[in-house]
């Protein structure tokens, strides 16, 4: 199982946060919500659900922060819009 991390500007999978094998990256605002501004996956990882892994620790750490999530990110935007679990988290 892939092991996601939390750095300082995203979650990724890999050693270190410089230099991802995928990563999601956000942005904290002065707000009530983070920006979701970049979506990752190396092509070694490509096409095992990363980003949506990536995105679902993204998503349980907003909860817990108490913030939205405004995705600037495209895939980040689809997947918010598609899953209704998601929907009360879109800023």
């Amino acid at each position: 199982m892939l092991e996601i991390k939390k750095g300082i500007k995203s979650f990724y999978i890999g050693d270190l946060e410089e230099n991802p094998l995928a990563e999601i990256t956000f942005v904290n605002s002065d707000g009530n919500y983070i920006i979701a501004d970049h979506t990752y996956v190396s092509d070694e990882l490509n096409g095992q659900g990363v980003g949506k892994l990536l995105l679902k620790e993204l998503v349980n750490w907003a909860r817990v922060e108490n913030k939205k999530i405004r995705p600037i990110c495209s895939f980040v935007k689809v997947q918010m819009e598609k899953n209704e679990e998601y929907h009360d988290m879109i800023y």
